[in-house]
């Protein structure tokens, strides 16, 4: 704090026991001690309460920052993962599909006679015949 030598102790010393005299130099000296005691006490406790704050302070932020982690955990665990997955895909595809009756059947566009004669297969005319398999005797 101060910052005081030998020297100016010495000057201090000399000048208080003229100044003040031998037999009351001792009551006057434990006075200053107890206020030096009272002044460093008082500093001791707000530096102590200080520091305290700046703890508190600190475990705020602290706390504070592994809260948002700790959400941003639980946003990524697997099985909120796959919630927020099915609620997106329940938004984006109804799930409950319109029931179907015989009225709401496709109607084919080309007649029944016709249908069944697409189905079967016609070789085509420049196409070669199909020749048969020989036959293999079995032994």
């Amino acid at each position: 704090m101060f910052d005081i030598g030998w020297s100016e102790l010495v000057v201090i010393g000399v000048v208080a026991l003229i100044a003040i005299g031998p037999k009351e130099l001792p009551g006057v000296l434990r006075m200053v001690g107890q206020w030096v005691g009272k002044a460093r006490r008082m500093a001791s406790d707000f530096q102590g309460q200080f520091n305290e704050a700046m703890r508190e302070a600190e475990m705020a932020d602290i706390k504070k920052s592994f809260d948002d982690v700790s959400a941003a955990a639980k946003d990524l665990h697997p099985t909120n993962l796959l919630t927020s997955l099915s609620k997106d895909v329940e938004d984006a595809v109804k799930i409950d599909p319109p029931a179907i009756t015989s009225a709401d059947e496709p109607q084919s566009a080309v007649p029944e006679g016709e249908a069944h004669a697409l189905m079967v297969e016609k070789p085509a005319p420049d196409a070669p015949a199909a020749k048969p398999a020989p036959d293999v005797k079995a032994s």
